[in-house]
């Protein structure tokens, strides 16, 4: 089994906000695969789609600060390898709308979704698709409030250009591994 799990909040506050861009592609990826829609299942809600089978692409219902909770009950009920089976959608503020950037492991960077799941694999061996949301231009601008607000229009649109590329970047992962993923989608 092979899972895409996707960090964002739930709720209709929080459905716009950058911090749910991991839950965007989610949705994205269930249209291109003929998925059904997400249903909750334990602490995530949980989708497949037929032109995909045994990829499992599941949205944490535990809030961001939690995903780790999430993803314990899915090791919990489920077979696979964090490090070789797993790939983690995240919003990345290091990154201008638009870019993304795999990693196959690394610190989670002053993220609190990927620190939660790091403290509960006791690890940081995990692949992750970067989705940039951009900073804040002010430094005085809460980091927090930021992620949790709605991107400008020219923002968004600048990242949901991105997410046909980013779909191609998740598909050629399932077929050929992270390494080969990274050296094809990193460079562009």
């Amino acid at each position: 089994m092979r899972l895409v799990l996707a960090l964002g909040n739930p709720g209709a506050k929080y459905r716009d906000t950058r911090h749910n861009i991991g839950w965007w592609l989610a949705d994205r990826l269930v249209r291109r695969w003929c998925g059904g829609p997400f249903r909750a299942e334990g602490p995530t809600a949980r989708a497949e789609g037929s032109r995909r089978p045994g990829v499992e692409i599941h949205k944490p219902l535990t809030y961001m600060n939690r995903s780790g909770e999430a993803l314990t009950a899915l090791l919990a009920a489920r077979r696979f390898d964090p490090a070789a089976d797993m790939l983690v959608l995240v919003d990345d503020v290091a990154l201008p709308p638009g870019r993304l950037r795999l990693r196959r492991r690394g610190s989670p960077g002053g993220h609190n979704g990927l620190a939660s799941i790091s403290a509960k694999l006791g690890s940081d061996a995990y692949s992750r698709l970067r989705l940039g949301v951009g900073r804040p231009p002010d430094d005085r601008i809460d980091l927090a409030a930021w992620v949790l607000s709605r991107m400008p229009r020219a923002d968004e649109e600048a990242a949901l250009s991105a997410f046909p590329h980013a779909v191609e970047a998740v598909e050629y992962w399932l077929e050929h591994g992270m390494e080969a993923a990274m050296n094809r989608f990193n460079n562009r």
